[in-house]
């Protein structure tokens, strides 16, 4: 399905360049440069215009949680029975601070937030429910759905 709001600001050879980042954060700006048939010298003025108007935000490499041991992987709604408080405030700058939440939400429906969170296993999970999310004030409610198989997983946005 073609993106056809995309940002106009933005070439075919712009997106290129996103995509191939995107497949590979290692490319050197000399082969990215062959691969889009660019001098080198343009090719780099691109990806830093890219990267100073806010479109490439950072380069990482994308690791194998299994591997690394973290073998539950958890989606968490959280509700919070009171609004007008500072509680919602306070948990999401408290949520910065754990590693094991590789994302957090704010969503509209029955929940307040949704959360991705890794754990070793299900005793780990266990104890990060009731050390951490339990002990956030406001939090009245936790729903978590366990991960019984990967079937797609992606940062990949779909740049065309």
């Amino acid at each position: 399905m073609r993106n056809n709001r995309l940002n106009s600001s933005l070439d075919e050879i712009d997106r290129t360049i996103l995509r191939l980042l995107q497949e590979d954060s290692t490319l050197s700006n000399a082969k990215l440069a062959e691969r889009l048939s660019l001098s080198v010298t343009p090719c780099w003025r691109r990806i830093r215009r890219l990267e100073e108007e806010g479109f490439i935000d950072g380069y990482q490499a994308n690791l194998n949680r299994r591997k690394l041991g973290f073998g539950v992987l958890a989606f968490v709604q959280l509700g919070f029975g009171i609004h007008t408080d500072d509680s919602p405030n306070r948990f999401e700058k408290a949520i910065l601070s754990h590693p094991e939440v590789l994302s957090c939400h704010k969503i509209t429906g029955a929940a307040d937030y949704l959360l991705q969170v890794v754990a070793e296993d299900l005793d780990s999970y266990g104890e990060f429910v009731e050390l951490v999310l339990r002990a956030m004030p406001g939090v009245t409610s936790i729903h978590s759905s366990l991960a019984l198989r990967e079937i797609k997983s992606s940062s990949r946005l779909p740049v065309y």
